[in-house]
């Protein structure tokens, strides 16, 4: 795994534009800790840059950028293509190709002389992001994986283009623009990241999945955006073409699939282990890695003390019952507090799962011991593995049988008791309900679940469920958006006819919900430590095969993932990973009433949240004191005001002029007056 940047502007290279590139090739060494390249037109071409992460052919063959054989084509290339060989078996088949190693940078590059870019899309399999030059047309592709399983940010400033993986390779260029977007700034805070195609920044975009953006110059205007796959054209050509077999024949097809998924997977030049939670999902992959092995594949858990987040004697027991070469690393909540001051560094701009945390802690441990990791990401999705799909579904069907008052006289009976006082209700009794209806921190769903009883759609009945922070975020803000025409929207998939309301859920989630949550989580946690993370659930084929099966395959019963459940029986005894769902969290509930109390009062203090004229601190101060005072458990709304203030706390390090070693947040963390906002109405 890599990382990439560059620019484009008209200008011929100057020796400035080489020390600007170095500076942005540095910010990217966590990704790449192993070598770095620049290559730069001796024309009006752009400046690519690379770091590298060397876990295929080791070698100089590898090192990037790198030149196709005939020198039409330049790439610099952050991922990994899984179908190697078979592909290279195809090249050398169709004509002259010849390797001088076994890259897959250079794979590519064969691929597209060879067939072009369109048709070499079509045939990889693998996640990847990366920038293409083609010398003879004059023409740069920037391109992401179906997925959006690795970032590709973008941004025009003063007629010249910039792009890389993270947003901090961008800053240290002169013409950075480091104006808020105040859009992106309300869906932070409505869902605690920031979907694509948004970026904390006004003049910088995310890559959305499956997309291709061409330029013809560094003029914006000369730019087009194209999509070669999308999981909702995927969904309806499913729903067109659905599986023909029996349940048997669905079995067996998937169990071969993830074989081969997670086999090609298994190619490194590295150490290559698994992040194994004990939970379905991971404890599958860990199987098929195992089952594909001559000797103990390595996998590793972290532990807690507290039993509620506690993952690790279940991680144990799995590796235990398939024979791997476990590591487990026990933590304390200190060890994790101490995460907490790095995280705006790793993520670039305002990100607040919580999850972060843990995800960091055990890419860590994996990464003093190998350099790629399987992990079970995706099946969830993919899937149906959330108590919401399940829960969700039912209340759909519940509540949109009563007229629009009924549901919010249910709406406000739910939310008579606070979360909290649901919890402990629900812990007393805990012993007594089976493991497969016990659910964790009950209240705040329940809270979270009558939220959708104000639902006037499917679409937005989803959004509703899908607003894991503020409710209402415009409420935060001290001034709002006014409408813009050509302003950059999250293009959320509509449903797919004769779609049951699961399904259009998990395909909303699986289109912006994961890449912008999920992915974008796994990739800055294991990339701060250069791990290479890896994840065969979230195969393309997988997720074309699911979308022709049955919902009853994934859900059933009030229970997700049937058949991967059906396939994971097969490795591992259904004891060992039947349990409630327990996620990768940590106790920040309890955190911001005790060791978290001194540093959030700071961020969250009139001082602090009037600094820059953003927001509006009565809302979050209402939040802060309710929660304080037990009245609700609001710690996930405010922890995606913390992450935002922590975040800009830490702006020196974004900021172009690498010298300035101070800045108070309001100083350039500003909307802008290019924002046109307005004074917010309440």
């Amino acid at each position: 795994m890599c990382g990439i940047t560059g620019f484009w502007s008209r200008r011929p290279a100057r020796d400035a534009d080489i020390a600007c590139l170095e500076r942005m090739c540095s910010r990217l060494s966590h990704r790449g800790p192993d070598a770095a390249g620049m290559w730069l037109d001796a024309g009006d071409g752009p400046a690519l840059g690379h770091r590298r992460l060397a876990v295929v052919d080791l070698s100089e063959n590898g090192s990037q950028p790198m030149l196709s054989a005939t020198g039409r084509f330049v790439i610099t290339y952050n991922g990994e293509v899984y179908n190697l060989g078979p592909l290279r078996a195809e090249l050398r088949a169709a004509g002259q190709v010849k390797f001088r190693g076994h890259s897959d940078t250079e794979l590519i590059l064969a691929a597209v002389e060879t067939w072009g870019l369109e048709r070499t899309l079509e045939k990889l399999t693998g996640m990847f992001a990366f920038a293409l030059w083609d010398g003879q047309k004059k023409r740069l592709h920037l391109v992401v994986d179906r997925l959006g399983k690795k970032p590709l940010y973008y941004g025009w400033a003063n007629g010249i283009f910039l792009f890389g993986s993270e947003l901090k390779a961008l800053t240290p260029h002169p013409s950075f623009d480091d104006q808020l977007d105040a859009d992106a700034l309300t869906e932070f805070f409505r869902f605690g990241f920031i979907p694509a195609p948004l970026s904390i920044y006004r003049k910088v975009s995310k890559l959305e999945p499956g997309h291709v953006l061409t330029l013809r110059s560094p003029d914006e205007r000369d730019a087009t955006l194209d999509e070669y796959w999308s999981v909702e054209s995927v969904a309806r050509a499913g729903r067109l073409n659905p599986y023909s077999g029996s349940d048997a024949d669905a079995l067996a097809d998937l169990e071969r699939l993830l074989l081969d998924a997670v086999g090609m997977r298994m190619v490194a030049d590295v150490p290559l282990g698994s992040l194994l939670s004990g939970g379905i999902d991971s404890s599958l992959v860990t199987a098929l890695m195992q089952a594909q092995s001559s000797r103990p594949v390595r996998t590793f858990s972290i532990g807690y003390a507290d039993a509620r987040y506690d993952e690790a004697n279940d991680a144990r027991r799995v590796a235990a019952h398939l024979g791997t070469e476990h590591t487990e690393l026990r933590v304390g909540w200190g060890d994790a507090l101490d995460v907490i001051p790095s995280l705006p560094t790793y993520y670039d701009e305002p990100f607040a799962d919580a999850s972060q945390i843990p995800t960091f802690l055990v890419s860590r441990l994996a990464r003093q011991h190998v350099t790629v990791a399987l992990t079970g990401d995706g099946g969830d999705e993919v899937w149906g593995g959330y108590d919401r799909y399940v829960w969700g579904r039912r209340l759909y069907d519940t509540f949109f049988k009563a007229p629009a008052v009924v549901r919010r006289v249910c709406a406000h009976a739910l939310t008579a008791q606070s979360p909290d006082a649901y919890n402990r209700w629900f812990d007393r009794i805990e012993r007594l309900v089976p493991s497969q209806y016990r659910v964790r921190l009950v209240g705040d769903k329940i809270h979270k679940l009558a939220r959708l009883a104000g639902a006037d759609s499917a679409e937005g009945y989803h959004l509703a469920l899908a607003s894991l922070a503020w409710s209402t975020p415009e409420r935060l803000l001290s001034k709002k958006p006014l409408a813009e025409p050509g302003r950059r929207r999250v293009r959320w998939p509509q449903a797919v006819p004769g779609a049951d309301i699961a399904e259009l859920m998990m395909l909303r989630d699986l289109a912006v919900v994961f890449p912008g949550d999920m992915l974008a989580k796994v990739d800055r946690a294991s990339m701060a430590v250069s791990l290479e993370c890896r994840l065969p659930l979230a195969d393309h084929r997988v997720v074309e095969l699911a979308s022709r099966l049955p919902l009853r395959l994934k859900l059933q019963g009030g229970q997700g993932k049937v058949l991967l459940r059906r396939v994971l029986d097969k490795y591992v005894p259904r004891q060992l990973v039947d349990r409630p769902k327990m996620g990768f969290g940590v106790p920040i509930a309890d955190w911001l009433r005790g060791p978290l109390v001194e540093w959030s009062s700071d961020l969250l203090s009139d001082a602090s949240l009037s600094d820059g004229d953003l927001l509006d601190a009565r809302p979050i101060r209402q939040a802060w004191n309710e929660h304080q005072h037990g009245k609700r458990s609001r710690h996930v709304e405010l922890w995606a005001v913390l992450m935002f203030q922590a975040w800009r706390r830490q702006m020196p390090w974004s900021m172009p002029n690498a010298q300035r070693e101070e800045l108070r947040p309001g100083e350039s963390a500003g909307l802008g007056r290019g924002n046109a906002l307005e004074p917010a109405v309440t």
